[in-house]
């Protein structure tokens, strides 16, 4: 049986990242918080309508309002957690290592100067 992971930190870290989007002002947002935000969370849904739903084609995720985009990540994150459960532990390591990637370009794009 193939080696399997604890999805509890994938978990952790969509919190943290759906917070910081939540907590951000509109002006940040706008200077690219917000498009990173839609375009992770677009990624995560395909990649637990992959796991649960292979070879169907994935539906368009309806693009969230600048202010809903941490909602929006939580709620595919959340998806993609469950998705993963008894998935292999390579999947989880590829998925934190997305969110640890687009925490970093949304850490960039809200800086001024």
């Amino acid at each position: 049986m193939p080696d399997t992971a604890d999805v509890t930190p994938l978990v952790t870290a969509v919190d943290r990242l759906a917070d910081r989007l939540r907590a951000m002002p509109h002006s940040a947002l706008r200077r690219g918080a917000a498009a990173r935000g839609r375009v992770l969370a677009t990624e995560l849904a395909r990649r637990a309508h992959v796991l649960e739903s292979p070879g169907r084609p994935c539906p368009p995720l309806p693009e969230a309002d600048d202010f809903a985009v941490g909602d929006q990540l939580a709620v595919t994150g959340h998806d993609l957690a469950e998705a993963l459960r008894g998935a292999p532990a390579d999947q989880l390591a590829a998925a934190l290592a997305l969110l640890d990637a687009a925490e970093a370009e949304i850490t960039a794009s809200t800086r001024i100067g």
